[in-house]
């Protein structure tokens, strides 16, 4: 039996925020990857090691955690007043499909430098020292993201003071700005709140009767609160991942929720749509240890925040669900606003397993619907290895 050799393909693995994902430019992918289908969805399976029923990814790049599974393809943009084109597929680990419902936050920071690194930005436009600003259509969502990227030297610069709970190391700092981050009736995505209300009363048969806040503001997500659930917002990963009735307590909210912001049509499609929506917690500051060790004291936060991302709690937060977390804050009423201290206001700190993390939102009263222009928050990112990924002939 003949087998085809391995090809390579040029990419490079990078960290943004707390995620990792290998990144390609369209123009290096095969022929036939370089469209949306079943090629492209393999090509890149291989390229992270799934499905993988052991869910280490012993043969490929993942990580076998959500945050590492991760896959970027960036091209010059083809619309107006737009640097690049940015599409993000979450693989998942043990199951074969790759989900293209929604963005990664945390991935959006390294967008731009890599943009610029690879030569998808014209260098007349790249300052030699200080801040370039990169202008990205987020194709999955069909949203505009603004990565100011410092510069020293006329390349990226990487290192840096900038500390993010979470990640290990400091770095250079890239702040982010999710314009329009909510989604809304006239862009196609539905309405912010998908079910008019700020609050409402989730009914999931077998589970229970939850207040949840539904929100589409930079991804799809449920809010909960923490003691209708039976938790305090303290909660670390093993307590939720390490009990099999939470997990799948969980994902039946999940299935429920997205039925009712009208995600899927059938409650059986939300296994082949594993990264959105995303199913959060909230509650009042309270006083933790946070899993690096590090003390967080009620003083130090805003509210507390958990999040579910593949079906596991997250060890950090998703950039996307920060946005989310931000946007519902600024907008009294909201589970998220209460746990804060309510009120209107336009940034707030919250805690999540792995430490704090600040978010902003712009919010304006138009009409007496709620509009947020922008989201704000703070990332790194850096080159971890470059050169190419190899992979079987015959794997796409």
């Amino acid at each position: 039996m003949s087998h085809r050799a391995q090809i390579r393909i040029p990419a490079t693995y990078m960290r943004g925020g707390t995620s990792k994902g290998v990144f390609f430019r369209l123009q290096d992918l095969p022929e036939a990857a370089r469209e949306p289908g079943r090629a492209r969805d393999r090509l890149l399976q291989r390229v992270i090691g799934s499905p993988d029923p052991y869910a280490k990814h012993i043969d490929g790049m993942g990580g076998a955690s959500s945050s590492t599974s991760k896959t970027v393809i960036l091209s010059p943009s083809t619309r107006a007043g737009h640097d690049v084109d940015y599409l993000f597929g979450q693989i998942a680990i043990d199951r074969d499909f790759v989900d293209w419902s929604g963005n990664c936050g945390n991935l959006s920071a390294a967008v731009g430098p890599f943009a610029i690194a690879s030569g998808l930005i014209p260098a007349e436009r790249l300052p030699r020292d200080g801040t370039a600003v990169v202008r990205i259509w987020q194709a999955n969502i069909g949203k505009t993201i603004v990565a100011h990227v410092p510069m020293r030297d006329g390349a990226v610069q990487e290192t840096g003071d900038f500390e993010l709970d979470g990640v290990t190391f400091p770095a250079a700092e890239v702040p982010l700005e999710f314009l329009d981050p909510a989604a809304d009736d006239e862009d196609g995505g539905g309405a912010m709140f998908p079910t008019g209300n700020v609050v409402d009363m989730l009914e999931v048969p077998g589970v229970g009767s939850f207040r949840a806040t539904m929100i589409n503001a930079g991804i799809p997500t449920i809010f909960l609160d923490a003691k209708d659930l039976g938790y305090r917002g303290t909660e670390l990963q093993d307590a939720i991942n390490l009990d099999p009735a939470a997990l799948a307590r969980f994902e039946t909210i999940r299935a429920h929720g997205a039925m009712r912001m009208g995600l899927i049509r059938t409650l059986e499609e939300a296994a082949t749509r594993q990264h959105t929506p995303k199913v959060a917690f909230v509650a009042p500051p309270a006083g933790y240890v946070a899993s690096s060790g590090k003390s967080i004291a009620a003083g130090d936060v805003d509210l507390l925040v958990r999040a579910m991302s593949m079906g596991k709690l997250h060890h950090a937060m998703m950039g996307t669900a920060a946005v989310a977390i931000g946007t519902a804050a600024a907008i009294p009423g909201t589970l998220v606003n209460l746990a804060a201290g309510g009120g209107t206001r336009s940034a707030v700190r919250f805690g999540h397993p792995s430490g704090t993390l600040r978010v902003g939102a712009e919010a304006v009263l138009e009409q007496g619907q709620w509009k947020v222009t922008k989201a704000l928050m703070s990332r790194s990112a850096r080159i971890l290895m470059e050169g190419w990924v190899r992979i079987p002939g015959d794997a796409f």
